[in-house]
């Protein structure tokens, strides 16, 4: 058996409004932020400050995705630009568009070379990671979708949409497998393991789901509102949860159990208003949100 240990690190103060977006720098000793700020930033995790503005940006980002191999950070916009900024060189190297909309999710299918975002208007959109060509476009949903997840096989993807629904989709020609009612309101949140398709909701649902039908592992209630992240860990068997009620929680990825509680309320030094975003860098959990503030956690596993 084993105990989960966590610890503020430390606290990057300098945004002036809410941060929506993270993603792991280049480095590895580094990250980016985004949000309703206008400007790209990114952090030194080493010496715990701020290292620079990256790409200043005319509207509020709700997306970041870092492509590594080609030091290539996409940012997702408001206004329905997605930036491809050169993060090495410092320069924008594309703007792609949608028609309509807010770009509110981007990932990148690796084995096919392709970058896919969606956002308001429920459809998506796949262009050439070399080319910037748009190879594709097709309707998920007749509304918004908030979030993208590609399965580690590289053969599926799946969208969450503002009814609850959600999609499975092939990759290989982008036609739908499977959809499924799974939340009574928006699905804010996706993640994937290898056993299991992850899914949370502004209903502050958390399911665990089957990745080939989508049908029903788990559920539970891990929050008093809005889901927004679900992380699970790069190696440990455990699963992160972020969400609008100001608390991080911390699961067992296979039963779903709570590990930790992480909030003002518990005593911790935590966000004092709604968590948007968090990604893991290492062993470390990195959260952001409304009060402007980014935290870095130290979590670790102890045997007993």
């Amino acid at each position: 058996m084993y105990t989960l240990d966590i610890s503020l690190k430390t606290t990057l103060p300098g945004h002036q409004n809410p941060i929506f977006a993270l993603a792991a720098g280049l480095d590895g000793s580094s990250i980016f932020s985004a949000g309703n700020d206008k400007g790209v930033v990114e952090w030194d995790l080493k010496t715990g400050t701020f290292k620079r503005i990256v790409s200043a940006v005319p509207a509020s980002v709700y997306c970041l995705h870092l492509i590594p191999e080609l030091s290539m950070l996409l940012v997702g916009m408001r206004n329905g630009e997605l930036w491809c900024v050169d993060v090495a060189k410092q320069q924008l190297v594309k703007k792609l568009t949608v028609e309509r909309g807010a770009v509110f999710a981007v990932q990148t299918l690796a084995e096919k070379r392709e970058i896919v975002a969606i956002g308001e208007e429920g459809v998506a959109y796949v262009w050439s990671m070399d080319s910037f060509d748009l190879l594709y476009r097709f309707r998920v949903s007749s509304t918004t979708v908030r979030t993208i997840q590609p399965y580690p096989s590289a053969k599926q993807l799946v969208f969450g949409d503002k009814d609850g629904y959600i999609y499975l989709y092939d990759l290989a020609d982008f036609k739908e497998i499977e959809k499924r009612k799974v939340h009574t309101m928006p699905v804010t949140a996706l993640a994937v393991t290898d056993l299991h398709l992850y899914s949370g909701g502004r209903d502050a649902k958390l399911y665990q789901l089957q990745k080939k039908d989508l049908s029903e592992v788990r559920e539970l209630t891990p929050h008093l509102f809005t889901v927004y992240s679900i992380l699970p860990h790069p190696h440990l068997p455990v699963i992160a949860t972020v969400s609008r009620d100001k608390s991080i929680k911390i699961w067992d990825s296979a039963t779903l159990a709570l590990l930790k509680n992480i909030s003002l309320d518990r005593g911790y030094d935590s966000h004092r208003l709604s968590i948007n975003t968090a990604i893991w860098h290492g062993d470390q959990l990195v959260t952001a949100g409304d009060d402007k503030l980014i935290k870095i956690w130290d979590v670790s596993l102890v045997s007993r």
